[in-house]
């Protein structure tokens, strides 16, 4: 069998070292020539809550050749429009894309690949990028229950789904779903809260969770996305850990103090983590913000749902690409204390 990762930036890279290092050899692809050039001559070196190097190959895209049967995607999506076309020759009507990004990206790929050839999932940890042929797991994986959530877009328990979680088992266990698009709602509110407050503020998100305004931003950037996520019709599943989302519906003082100390332990295992969006905005890359924050507020304005403190997340983001604004928690300005009910948070 022949499997692929398309985009081994810190992702990407921490899941193929894994999979090698435990008996599934994987090709790296990736369009970084130097990250390329140091995994082939040094192998995949994965740093902080563990410390190995394997020995693995790696290509570009542009040395890709033959027929993949299992294609794991990592890109980020906003290289979805060039990297999706070029995978159509590596795939027969048995091969498989099983897109790993972040957001909703089941929908996009499929039109590119095929509903046929598209399965999705969630990734329940994190990692950063550190330079070529070295990436940083951030998060203790240790405290995880599982570390993949996947499944078809219909729901449906298939052969190949099955045979999916037993390679992402190389790395962890991973729990099939019959609703992938809840499991997307979920890893959302780790995507578009946490995530997008890292991206718009500049910092870790250790240092989200120790800001008080910060982290009440994360709250009710949770109550959005789950008003959303019913608003299409899905029940949010159970949440990294196997916390209840019950309390991201903030309809009081008290849900809103249970909801702050849920976010607080789920991020405790990871305080030095950076969101991906930050990493591109350090880089001086484009985001996916308005695939993460800005899908939510899309389905938003198709409900008519006010989605403002995700809004706020997206212009934010976008005016730090345009360097309008600094990687800097003064970012806090913009999401203005009107915004916030009860009273839950005020301003110091």
């Amino acid at each position: 069998m022949r499997i692929a990762i398309v985009g081994c930036g810190a992702m990407g890279t921490v899941f193929g070292a894994f999979l090698t290092k435990n008996g599934c050899p994987v090709d790296f692809i990736d369009s970084y020539e130097e990250h390329v050039r140091a995994l082939n001559e040094k192998g995949a070196h994965i740093i902080g809550k563990v410390d190995f190097t394997v020995p693995v190959k790696a290509y570009t895209p542009d040395e890709m050749e033959g027929i993949y049967d299992i294609i794991f995607l990592f890109t980020k999506q906003t290289a979805n429009e060039v990297i999706l076309p070029r995978l159509i020759s590596h795939l027969n009507e048995n091969s498989t894309v099983c897109t790993l990004q972040n957001g909703v990206p089941e929908p996009f790929v499929a039109r590119h690949v095929g509903e046929n050839r598209t399965v999705g999932g969630a990734v329940l940890w994190s990692a950063t990028f550190s330079g070529p042929g070295v990436s940083e797991l951030t998060q203790d994986v240790s405290s995880l229950d599982h570390f993949f959530d996947i499944g078809e877009i219909n729901g449906k328990i298939t052969d190949r789904i099955k045979k999916i979680a037993e390679i992402l088992n190389h790395m962890g266990t991973t729990s099939v779903s019959t609703n992938l698009m809840a499991s997307r709602w979920g890893k959302l509110v780790n995507n578009a809260c946490v995530s997008g407050m890292s991206a718009a503020c500049g910092c870790t998100f250790g240092e989200v969770m120790n800001n008080e305004k910060a982290r009440a931003c994360v709250s009710y950037l949770g109550r959005e996305v789950k008003a959303c996520c019913e608003a299409e019709g899905y029940k949010l599943p159970l949440l990294v850990l196997g916390l209840s989302p019950d309390s991201l519906s903030i309809n009081n003082q008290e849900q809103f103090d249970e909801n702050q100390k849920m976010f607080i332990y789920m991020y405790s295992f990871a305080p030095n983590a950076k969101a991906s969006m930050l990493q591109d905005l350090e880089k001086g890359k484009i985001t996916e913000v308005e695939m993460i924050n800005g899908y939510v507020s899309e389905v938003g304005k198709k409900h008519g749902i006010p989605t403002p403190f995700n809004d706020t997340v997206i212009k934010i983001v976008k005016k730090i690409e345009n360097k309008e604004l600094p990687l800097s928690m003064t970012n806090l300005e913009y999401f203005n204390d009107d915004l916030f009910t009860y009273d839950m948070y005020k301003a110091k």
